[in-house]
């Protein structure tokens, strides 16, 4: 479709040269809830830092500071961490981060539109972000491509050889004037991908981002694909989530073989006042040499993990405790951003 020999998007499991995260402060929207979710971010931090280095970006000296004391006492090797003071709306940094692309010649930071998931939220901070990593030289010198059309990291994923998941249900909200050819075009020609596989169906209740691929379905290191599945026959997800394994198991590889599957298990209702809450275990992080794995306090984190642990065969397997960021509606996936060990060369 486009040749990738100049530049490709790469799979999550190559090496990294670190993790980019959003500290959480009471101009966002955890506001009701920071004590809590500073929990997770303090688990993920101290997670993080044991495998590569992590890049912080806080509001201010007096945030930089609260979120030192936070990891720091709960054991992260500071010798990893690097803060970075820059203004955000909020702390989805897969969907505002860089979508970093390499090659023969180095990387390539592509810079899309961030619209706050189809201008459901104000996003005019953390569409900036980018340009504001460059002017603060926390990415200086690298090539950056600004790119005029709307798209969210959390939206596609890769398997580094030229291959791009995705779901027509969040393209088709951010672009509805556009086909799927002109789409699958853009996507291609952008990410410099040989082929881009769509998504008819999967959704979570919950979910603001209208289907991210990276709450439904992930390609794996073992060469297969791990997805978010539903076995409770009375569950408004089953028929739907059934539909998408269904997609899945249609799939070719690019020499024409089906993908191995790696079905996770279905974690119980999460409900806040009433309101359910969008519980993925697919919105796992792989990092060097490790892979953190979202848990709710539900019975079936230990099998989640299990599962992508063999589908990620090698690595460390970490859990991390999420239940305070599914009150937002992400998980542990949904506010990181790896950047490519080719950045720092």
């Amino acid at each position: 479709m486009t040749d990738r020999t100049s530049y490709r998007l790469p799979a999550e499991w190559e090496p990294q040269a670190g993790v980019l995260i959003a500290w959480p402060h009471a101009d966002t929207d955890w506001a009701d809830r920071l004590a809590e979710v500073e929990t997770t971010y303090v688990a993920l931090a101290t997670a993080v830092t044991r495998f590569e280095p992590l890049h912080i970006i806080v509001a201010d000296a007096a945030l930089r500071e609260r979120a030192r004391l936070a990891i720091t006492e709960a054991g992260a090797d500071l010798s990893r961490v690097h803060f970075i003071e820059l203004p955000y709306d909020d702390t989805w940094l897969r969907d505002s981060g860089p979508i970093t692309l390499t090659g023969p010649n180095g990387v390539l930071l592509n810079d899309y539109r961030f619209t706050g998931w189809g201008g459901k939220f104000g996003a005019e901070q953390d569409d900036a972000l980018i340009s504001g990593l460059l002017e603060r030289g926390v990415l200086s010198g690298l090539p950056h491509k600004r790119i005029d059309w709307a798209l969210e990291g959390g939206g596609i994923e890769s398997d580094g050889r030229g291959t791009i998941l995705t779901t027509w249900k969040c393209l088709n909200q951010r672009h509805p004037e556009l086909s799927r050819e002109t789409m699958t075009e853009t996507l291609a020609s952008t990410l410099h991908a040989e082929r881009v596989l769509w998504l008819d169906h999967g959704y979570l209740e919950g979910d603001d981002t209208d289907a991210h691929i990276d709450t439904l379905a992930r390609f794996s290191e073992d060469g297969g694909i791990v997805y978010q599945a539903c076995d409770d026959e009375s569950d408004p997800h089953f028929a739907e989530l059934g539909q998408m394994g269904s997609e899945l198991a249609a799939l070719r590889s690019p020499e024409g073989k089906p993908y191995p599957l790696h079905p996770l298990p279905w974690a119980e209702p999460i409900l806040d006042e009433g309101r359910r809450l969008a519980a993925s275990y697919a919105n796992y992080l792989i990092v060097n040499g490790a892979v953190l794995v979202p848990a709710y306090g539900d019975s079936k984190d230990a099998e989640a993990a299990r599962i992508i642990g063999l589908a990620h065969p090698g690595r460390e397997v970490v859990q991390v405790p999420c239940r305070p960021l599914i009150w937002q509606n992400g998980s542990l996936h949904c506010i990181t951003m790896q950047l490519p060990a080719a950045i720092a060369q």
